[in-house]
């Protein structure tokens, strides 16, 4: 099983990205999907949550501003990304959380510049 991650890229300050990270080959049983962020020199960190059933978790940081969804039929989950703020800048890892593991995806970059 791979996460592949796309929709990064260099947005203004009060910009928008929309990130998606699909799995490919088989994989079942997905209890959470959830992005990560980790800007450089800093930890990794939860930006979003959202269960099986939908309930969604947001750092404080980023409430009312980004928006996790998920497609259980495609495997995929989604970041939509408002009002991007330079503090936003990281590189974005998706992850997967089965009953039996957790999968990573690749990561991709988000730079907000002016």
């Amino acid at each position: 099983v791979q996460l592949q991650a796309s929709g990064g890229g260099l947005v203004h300050p009060g910009g928008s990205l929309r990130l998606s990270c699909a799995a490919s080959g088989s994989i079942f049983s997905i209890v959470n999907m959830a992005w990560y962020r980790q800007a450089p020199g800093k930890q990794r960190d939860l930006v979003a949550v959202i269960t099986s059933g939908g309930t969604t978790n947001y750092r404080d940081s980023v409430k009312g501003r980004f928006t996790i969804s998920r497609d259980n039929a495609e495997n995929t989950v989604y970041l939509q990304m408002n009002a991007l703020k330079p503090e936003d800048t990281a590189v974005y890892y998706c992850q997967f959380t089965t009953i039996w593991r957790s999968y990573w995806g690749q990561g991709t970059q988000v730079t907000v510049s002016s």
